[in-house]
């Protein structure tokens, strides 16, 4: 079988390797001829909405997905016409921009924080004084990694703010005093069954994320049943085939939603190795219609992102239970160049070692 994938990043690559076991083939469209998926399937170097591009990455597809979600949705819509594209071009839509998301999650009864959609400057000089400070002003399409975002303080910044977002229709949210970010992973199949890994605790630095820590410790019971009750709501409302991630903030015994993000996703890579089946195994069979696998974890599992550099592979592996991942990335500050899992029988074990590999990737120097 073959699967056609949007984009030829890291997560592609990623769904290439889960994938080639079971005896698929990939085919990629990106428009860098170094992308690192090109070295598990055929690479057509091309913009995400060049028509021949297109229809070539779609030829004899039995499914067309995507690893990234700022991919065209007109691109995507026009790929329908070749293949099965999953999960849907709506879902596309609707986490593209930020303000749509926002209204999916108030139809389907997720908690947020508060928020004004922004369209000039004197709406964020409105939006300022009903929202309050601090609040972080987001372009409402194509931020991720902590671009297109903002932090106010007062009412004095909003002029510097709206210059260094390129006056970019934006939204202005509450900036949350939360206990800490979480986020679930749920697969969906296209008979509408549904699964969530356990939760994942993370940290950023810099609006990357830096590390995840799986299960998350100190999870209750209706903590649990919060998130899982929330992606369920998405999946079902976005009739959602494949993995979604839905991104978190923890206020005391409350969930509030952040972001989603439609595909697999950096805060489930701790499942390749820590779970029995990975977000990029079970991606794959839901929008192939394969059985879904087991999402029970191995022991305890964490990850810690490469950014910028990468530590040599030898101490790395000196680490009990650490696999590195390279994604064959030339090295630039800021860009994500791998990540290291660890895996342990207990958490005690698992924080240990996740302890090392922070301290190692902290020592590497920078690069590039």
């Amino acid at each position: 079988m073959l699967v056609a994938v949007v984009g030829g990043g890291q997560l592609g690559r990623m769904l290439g390797l889960a994938g080639i076991p079971l005896g698929l083939r990939f085919r990629f469209l990106d428009p860098d001829p170094d992308a690192s998926a090109r070295e598990v399937g055929e690479l057509i170097v091309g913009e995400y909405d060049d028509e021949d591009g297109l229809k070539r990455l779609a030829d004899g597809a039995d499914v067309v997905t995507y690893e990234f979600e700022n991919v065209p949705v007109d691109a995507v819509r026009a790929l329908e016409r070749y293949a099965p594209v999953l999960p849907n071009p709506r879902a596309l839509e609707v986490t593209q921009d930020r303000l749509a998301e926002k209204t999916l999650f108030g139809v389907v009864g997720i908690p947020f924080h508060a928020y004004r959609p922004v369209d000039s400057l004197e709406e964020l000089r409105a939006a300022i004084e009903e929202v309050g400070t601090p609040a972080l002003l987001k372009t409402r399409r194509m931020g991720y990694d902590g671009k297109g975002q903002c932090e106010l303080f007062d009412q004095s910044h909003a002029a510097a703010a709206w210059e260094a977002i390129d006056g970019a229709p934006s939204i202005l949210e509450a900036l949350v005093e939360f206990d800490r970010e979480l986020s679930v992973i749920a697969v969906r199949d296209d008979d509408g069954q549904t699964r969530c890994y356990p939760l994942v605790e993370n940290t950023h630095r810099e609006g990357i994320l830096r590390t995840s820590v799986a299960p998350a410790p100190d999870v209750s019971l209706d903590l649990r049943t919060q998130a899982e009750r929330y992606a369920n709501a998405i999946l079902d409302e976005l009739d959602y085939v494949g993995v979604l991630a839905l991104e978190l903030f923890q206020v005391g015994d409350r969930l509030l939603a952040n972001e989603i993000a439609p595909r697999v996703h950096n805060s489930g890579h701790w499942s390749i190795e820590g779970a029995q089946t990975s977000q990029f195994e079970n991606h794959l069979r839901a929008v192939l219609g394969f059985p879904l696998g087991s999402i029970a974890p191995r022991g305890a599992s964490g990850m810690v992102n490469l950014v910028g550099s990468e530590p040599d592979a030898a101490p790395v592996l000196e680490i009990a239970g650490a696999h590195l991942h390279r994604y064959g990335k030339a090295p630039r500050p800021g860009r994500k160049l791998g990540h290291i899992t660890v895996i342990a029988d207990d958490a005690a074990a698992r924080d240990e070692r996740l302890t090392q590999i922070v301290r190692l990737v902290d020592q590497t120097p920078a690069e590039g």
